[in-house]
Order: structure tokens, then sequence, then C-alpha cells
């Protein structure tokens, strides 16, 4: 199939001749054939012309969970690549939130094959030890001959430092990417917020930022003594940004992540018990905001991620305390980067990330596969459920402002829009 977009504004940074000019591009069998000012259409072409349309490679997503297999009534794959290409997304990761859990090469190679001829491409995340029970290593060398991307007891966090210890140098002899979740659980304690002003209005338990902090500051010693590769997901502190900013400056291979809902929302937004902010790491403050904000533009935080959660409505709607972590976050995942980074920051923190994951980063240029996204900055809205495609609608953004509209992907002569 011949496909023409008409007018698209291309949002490229490294593509000097492009950049933020408008532009025709002409895509024949999954292939960018053409860009040019002004294409002619040729016969059986699809011509795609969108209000105020703006081009850019496909989106990354470090970190979504979705439920198949064993939780089906969370999400489907199917449906949940669907939510993500209707979101922008051209790959994601996949975190180990199943049942039975992804702990063996036969689990990787299920998800792999589910994903199949998908618009989306689904990278799973092996766990690092049998159950994510934190206690003995998982086949981590077949399950990443398998199509796994990297390691990681999703917020399970690792108790034990030698088995971190140990999982690190043996990852070192197949270049494998280690997790491990920020969170000291003994002073976490029975906490589930932050441990702040909000917390004590409202009487809820508290999680102080040292429970992060701890864990962090743990973890790069053990990478400085090992060697390897480490990530450290969803941090949520100011103190978290300095500690990772402090390793990168000696040298440590390490990465880190931020969810979106930790970057515009804060605990403030506490005070309605509305159990669809409550997140893990939890909501911090105005200042922790504002730091990680400041982290994702100087480089420390590598990676922005929706932290995409879907939970069924028995896991939300009760009781604060016993509610499930988690916030759906793919569909507002734009529209709330939007609203705080200018479009073509937005943009280059979308994109960015592959490379940790050995994943190939498109190329939006003449000759290469199409993998677009295709979006309008300018739309501005109040997020609601009519924007939610994903099966569970627990949204942490739900009446919050957004700004941009997303039309969907391009990923060779997979259309959807």
């Amino acid at each position: 199939m011949n496909v023409l977009l008409k007018a698209a504004k291309i949002v490229d940074a490294t593509n000097k001749e492009h950049h933020l000019e408008k532009r025709d591009i002409l895509i024949k069998n999954g292939i960018i054939s053409k860009i040019a000012p002004k294409i002619e259409a040729e016969k059986q072409t699809k011509i795609i012309a969108l209000e105020n349309l703006h081009v850019s490679i496909g989106w990354f997503d470090s970190s979504v969970s979705f439920g198949e297999p064993g939780h089906e009534e969370r999400e489907t794959i199917e449906n949940g690549l669907f939510t993500a290409a209707k979101s922008g997304f051209t790959d994601v990761i996949l975190n180990p939130t199943t049942n039975p859990l992804p702990d063996s090469s036969s689990d990787i190679v299920f998800l792999k094959n589910k994903a199949n001829n998908k618009p989306t491409k689904l990278h799973p995340l092996g766990t690092l030890t049998v159950k994510s029970e934190g206690e003995v290593l998982a086949e981590l060398f077949d399950m990443q001959n398998a199509g796994a991307v990297a390691f990681s007891d999703y917020k399970n966090p690792t108790k034990n430092s030698n088995l971190l210890k140990i999982a690190l140098q043996y990852a070192q002899g197949f270049d494998a990417l280690v997790y491990s979740f920020p969170l000291d659980v003994q002073i976490a304690g029975k906490g589930v917020v932050n441990e702040e002003v909000v917390a004590t209005r409202l009487g809820l338990k508290g999680i102080p930022s040292l429970a992060e902090e701890l864990q962090i500051s743990r973890d790069l010693f053990i990478l400085e003594y090992t060697g390897g590769k480490l990530h450290i997901p969803t941090i949520s502190t100011a103190n978290a940004v300095k500690l990772i900013a402090t390793a990168k400056k000696k040298g440590l291979d390490v990465t880190c992540s931020v969810a979106i809902h930790n970057l515009v929302l804060t605990d403030e937004e506490l005070e309605g018990f509305d159990t669809n902010f409550k997140v893990m790491p939890p909501l911090r403050t105005k200042k922790d905001a504002r730091m990680l904000i400041k982290g994702v533009l100087d480089g420390v935080i590598d990676f922005v991620t929706s932290d995409h959660t879907p939970l069924d409505v028995e896991e939300k709607i009760i009781e604060f305390d016993n509610a499930a972590y988690g916030t759906i976050g793919l569909e507002s995942a734009f529209g709330a980067l939007n609203k705080i980074f200018e479009v073509a920051t937005a943009i280059h923190i979308l994109t960015k990330g592959r490379e940790r994951y050995n994943i190939a980063t498109p190329i939006l240029a003449e000759g290469e596969k199409a993998n677009l996204t295709l979006f309008n900055p300018d739309a501005e809205k109040e997020f609601s459920k009519d924007d939610i495609y994903a099966s569970c609608k627990n949204s942490a953004f739900i009446g919050q402002p957004i700004l941009g509209h997303v039309y969907g992907i391009i990923s060779e002569e997979n259309i959807l829009i």
C-alpha cells in the first residue's frame, strides 16, 4: 500500500534538513520513499491530511504493564498494544506482572508470539529472580536469548544486597541490563503515600523519601564495586536525582527513569482520597516534581515513562489503604508532557532510550522503514474516560488539562489512525 502524508510538520532534531518544516511524506510498502515540500499522489495511494498534522519518529515507553497471561481482566496483550499504538507508541517495554511471571525462556517466547504482527512492538522484561521472590536468580541468559531485553522484579525491591551483587556480576558475561526498584521496605513500613504534611493531615501512613534514597545509595555502592549495567526505574525524589547525578559523574553505567505522573502531579492531589492517585513510588511534593523536571532537562534522568498500570475496579474502588498501587498513563502521556515541556523537548523525551535495550532507533529519512507517530500538539482539552482505550479506567489524569492530541502511528505497512 502507498500512503501520502500531506503537509506534515516534521519534529526531529536529528534531521537538520526537515526539522520543523512542513513536508509531504510518501510511504511505499512500508518504506519512506520521498520527503518533499509537495508530492503529487499516484494512483491507489491513501492520502492522510489531518488538522495541524505533526510527525516524528515513533515513540518509546520503557515501562508498561498489561496482564495477559493470568490477569486478562486488567488487559490483554492485543488491546494493550492497540492502546499503545493509539497513544503514539511504536515500541514498549513490558513489565513482568503476569501470572505466571516470565522467569523462563518459554514465558518470554509466549509473550513475543502473542505480540507478533502488531503495529506496536513489544519488548518483554524477564524477572530478575524466580517468581520475583528475591531469593534465586532466574534464567537470565536463556531469557535474553529468547528475547528479554532486561531483567526486573518490577516493584519488588531486591532486599538481598548480595543477590544484587551476584546479578550484576553474572549479567556482565552477556551484557545484560539489571533493574533494581528503589525502595527500602523496612523504612517504608506500612506507608501508602508520601510522608509529608498532606499525609499527616489526611491521617494516612507515610513513605519517607529516605526509603527511596537509601536503596539507591546501596545500589550505587554495589554497582561501583561490581561494574555492570544498572537501571533504577521510576525515581521520585529530589535527592534521588542528586545521587544518580553523582554516580554518573563517577562514570558508573547507571540509567534511571521517572513516571510522568510524578512530574506533573503532587501529593496535594490526595485530598479527595481518590485511589487513582495511589501510585508507587508515591506522588511527592512540588519541590520534588521541580527537581525531577530539572533532572529530565539536564539528562540525569534518562527516560520518562507512562508507567502504565491497568487495574480492575475491585483493586481500586475500595478503602485507600487497601487499594492497589498504579495508574494507567499511555493515553495521557503526550498531553501531560506537552503541557510542561516545549513540543520539540517533549518529542525528544518520548523518542529517546531505545539504545539502552539494544532496540534500533527509527530514522525519519528516505529509504528507511516507516516508524512514525502522527499528532497535533496544539489541541487543548480536559482528559476524560472517553479518551481511554485501555480495558481499565484507573487514570490519575481524568479531569486534568492536557495539551495535544495523538492521531496514531504508521509502523512499516501497519497504519493505525
